[in-house]
């Protein structure tokens, strides 16, 4: 991971007001990228937001025979008429998962290949084992390596392929490699976010068959050959939630232009449970505070759950909501790393517990993981000095620090720009008192 290349100061206090635009879905179009090494004509791709993450993944593309060029602010087109090469350097060794993702479209373009094992967030273990699991049943022959894994096969076949949980990355990687394979493949209790389906419309357009049924299976008809693509990404949920928890916090107001309802039904009732409200405009949604905010309680969830990535900023806002909220986390082990900052430095009421505090018993119950938040308020936050420790905690932080007494310093931004396109910008746009400085 690059270092810093600024650290920002924030004095909180400030109702924040305005609109912005909604960037692509990192987690969209980073998995879209990829796609396009699944054929050798030209793919466009609109609405790619400018972060590092991005910047990444192009990087690794140029290094497999990518040509890429920017035809405009958000729009890029990527061209691979050969692989010129099946691995990727070790300065990509534990970087992010993407590497992972790239096993099924160069298996079919030049049948074996040598990746990186993932890094990224330090939220929990999130082991490949799905992933592996799934590509063996399609003929993959995998060998493991230190610090990365080599997969080689003639030609992939269809299989039927149970997931153990719906994970995303194991049905994006198994869609990237059912679409060329001989035959059927169906997966079960697939991963069904709005990002997978965007992916889905993607693949479509390129001359995959997929279908979507209703009790989460995937079934692909596998193809000879996909052709190139126009595609504009869906816009990113997560970074629109971000905003509407900032407006609530804030007592603001702030429309999110690309906004839609439909990709936040579940984000939508637990913020007007706590006191918060939205309206439909021309253009997206406004969010605001309709009521003195009031604790509530929040488990997150696969889709069409409430999103693990929607869990920090509204882990943030129930701190200044009047009673005791439980924040009951089931995707990730450990995604609470970033409360005890939280509490020590700028005072807010926040206890973590190892025990099960939602409807049911998660798959961490009696595991020994601090995988649920008791938050008590409302609590006067003061402003501190703050290290970013992963890419969703980086934006709790940054509203932790509007809402805070005082002047606050945020390092680690490096983390929150993976993800979040310009957020100084677009802060600064709606009122935030928010600079820079040379990290």
């Amino acid at each position: 991971m690059a270092a810093d290349r600024h650290t920002y100061r924030i004095t909180g206090g400030v109702p924040l007001h305005g609109t912005v635009e909604a960037s692509g879905a990192k987690n969209a179009v980073t998995k879209e990228l990829v796609a396009t090494l699944l054929t050798g004509e030209p793919c466009v791709l609109h609405g790619v937001p400018r972060i590092l993450e991005v910047d990444l993944v192009l990087g690794m593309l140029t290094e497999l025979g990518t040509q890429v060029s920017w035809l405009g602010e958000h729009t890029v087109r990527v061209h691979t008429p050969e692989v010129t090469s099946t691995s990727l350097s070790s300065m990509y060794s534990g970087v992010n998962r993407i590497p992972i993702l790239m096993m099924g479209p160069l298996l079919h373009r030049r049948g074996e290949t040598v990746v990186p094992l993932p890094g990224g967030c330090t939220i929990g273990k999130r082991p490949i084992d799905f992933h592996l699991r799934g590509l063996a049943q399609m003929g993959a022959d995998i060998v493991d390596r230190p610090g990365s894994v080599k997969v080689s096969a003639d030609r992939l076949t269809g299989a039927h392929v149970h997931l153990p949980f719906p994970s995303v990355g194991a049905t994006e990687n198994l869609l990237l490699a059912a679409v060329l394979a001989k035959g059927t493949t169906v997966i079960s209790n697939a991963a069904v976010e709005p990002e997978i389906v965007d992916l889905v419309l993607m693949l479509q357009k390129m001359g995959a068959l997929i279908t979507i049924d209703t009790d989460r299976t995937l079934t692909v008809s596998g193809v000879d050959e996909l052709r190139g693509v126009e595609h504009h990404t869906v816009a990113d949920r997560i970074e629109i939630a971000s905003f509407a928890a900032a407006a609530v916090a804030t007592d603001g107001r702030i429309e999110v232009r690309g906004a839609r309802q439909d990709h936040l039904i579940t984000f939508l009732n637990v913020l007007r449970h706590v006191g918060g409200e939205f309206n439909e405009t021309e253009h997206g949604l406004e969010f605001f505070r309709a009521r003195p905010l009031t604790a509530t309680d929040v488990e997150t969830g696969v889709h069409p759950g409430f999103m693990t990535d929607w869990q920090q900023p509204m882990t943030v806002l129930l701190t200044q909501a009047t009673g005791t909220s439980v924040v009951h986390e089931t995707i990730y082990e450990d995604r609470f790393g970033y409360a005890q900052q939280l509490s020590d430095s700028m005072g807010a009421g926040i206890e973590l517990t190892t025990r099960c505090l939602g409807a049911a018993a998660c798959r961490w119950h009696n595991r020994d993981y601090q995988h649920t938040a008791k938050i008590t308020g409302p609590t006067p936050l003061k402003a501190a000095d703050l290290v970013i420790p992963d890419l969703r905690a980086g934006f709790g932080y940054v509203l932790a620090a509007l809402v805070a007494d005082g002047t606050s310093t945020i390092s680690g931004t490096r983390y929150l720009e993976r993800g979040y396109e310009e957020p100084v910008a677009k802060l600064t746009a709606v009122g935030a008192n928010i600079t820079t400085q040379p990290a």
